[in-house]
């Protein structure tokens, strides 16, 4: 076999393979690991392979015995992280490397997003039945709240001015509960995406200047865009409303003095590939991440913060990211959050449009 056929075969591996030097420092990697670890091979290239990938298995120790005996080593069900993306449920498949003594080929093969797919399928049923429930129950409660307000209001005119804070507690308290009805019947009532072509940077930077000027004034917003990007195909408003939303939370739930870091980042990921169960799917190479420096998610609720009505703001109607959650999945996009105390990543991924390429391609 040639080395101009070696070399074909290693750029044609579906899936990311990353060459582990007897140092633990990456050797090469394909194109596929270049797009799972979102950086060139020049620059990944004599990293330690554990600074780059985080497995949640006592992997060093397995391979070091594996290289020492010359042996394949098979890892299934494990977490792969890359400080980039959130982790995925991951096979590896390591064995020496032919003709180099003490390196290694590595093999990730993820798996978990086509389990994300069954789970999502089941979740978004759910949740379309909780809402179309509240949707109803909104609708049956607004007029009632209506009646108690206009009473309370009317009775607070007979009562001296010391016993007037009860009645004005009933009508703060019934406002608000109106308020949160009117976001529900919002979130059952938002129209299809008109998808059209779209230039992903000028969403980001009509949602930077809105930010910059309102809620986010006490926030450091930092653009960092592949100007190469192609244009997705999406609703641009909706894809706004997105956007804005997660900016918001960022500034929200950072100092209100000192302020924070907000970052935009865009990038094209190739390999990225939306699986179904039923073995189908779609490329959604546009990459769009909002980053920030704030304190995280709380542990409690980050595997449930895109459902309804999950919050970690206090007196928060959990209805944001729901709504933002359930605008990715009509764009046939995909979102996912990867939140640790001083560094949270909100990643959406989203079709480019028909007829669009990469020139890195």
């Amino acid at each position: 076999m040639t080395e101009t056929t070696e070399m074909q075969i290693w750029s044609s591996l579906p899936v990311p393979a990353i060459l582990i030097d007897e140092n633990e420092c990456i050797g090469d990697v394909n194109p596929a690991g270049e797009g799972f670890l979102n950086n060139s091979a020049k620059w990944l290239t004599g990293q330690p392979i554990w600074d780059r990938i985080a497995v949640d298995a006592p992997l060093e120790e397995s391979l070091m015995r594996a290289r020492e005996h010359g042996t394949p080593l098979f890892v299934n069900d494990v977490d792969v992280g890359t400080g980039s993306r959130a982790p995925l449920v991951c096979n590896l498949q390591i064995a020496p490397l032919q003709g180099k003594p003490g390196w290694m080929v590595m093999l990730i093969s993820p798996r978990e997003l086509a389990g994300r797919m069954t789970q999502s399928h089941s979740v978004k049923s759910a949740a379309k039945s909780a809402i179309g429930m509240a949707e109803m129950l909104a609708h049956e409660i607004k007029n009632p709240l209506a009646g108690i307000t206009g009473a309370a209001q009317l009775v607070s005119m007979g009562l001296p001015k010391e016993d007037q804070e009860l009645t004005d507690l009933i009508v703060a308290e019934t406002r608000r509960i109106v308020k949160l009805l009117e976001q529900v019947e919002q979130f059952g009532n938002l129209s299809p995406p008109e998808r059209r072509e779209v230039n992903i940077h000028d969403v980001l930077d009509r949602a930077r200047r809105s930010a910059a000027l309102g809620f986010g004034a006490h926030m450091k917003i930092i653009e960092d865009y592949d100007p190469s990007l192609p244009m997705a195909m999406g609703d641009p408003d909706q894809l706004l409303q997105v956007i804005l939303n997660l900016v918001k939370n960022a500034s929200e739930a950072a100092d209100p003095i000192a302020g924070g870091t907000v970052r935009l980042h865009t990038f094209y990921e190739h390999s990225f590939r939306l699986r179904r169960a039923d073995g189908s799917g779609h490329t959604l190479p546009l990459q769009i991440e909002i980053i920030d420096d704030g304190p995280g998610l709380p542990p409690d609720i980050k595997g449930d913060i895109f459902d309804p009505f999950v919050s970690g703001k206090e007196n928060g109607t959990g209805l944001g990211l729901a709504l933002v959650s359930k605008i990715i999945s009509d764009h046939d996009g995909w979102i996912s959050v990867d939140s640790v105390p001083g560094r949270t990543v909100f990643r959406i991924s989203l079709p480019r449009a028909t007829g669009q390429s990469k020139e890195t391609e």
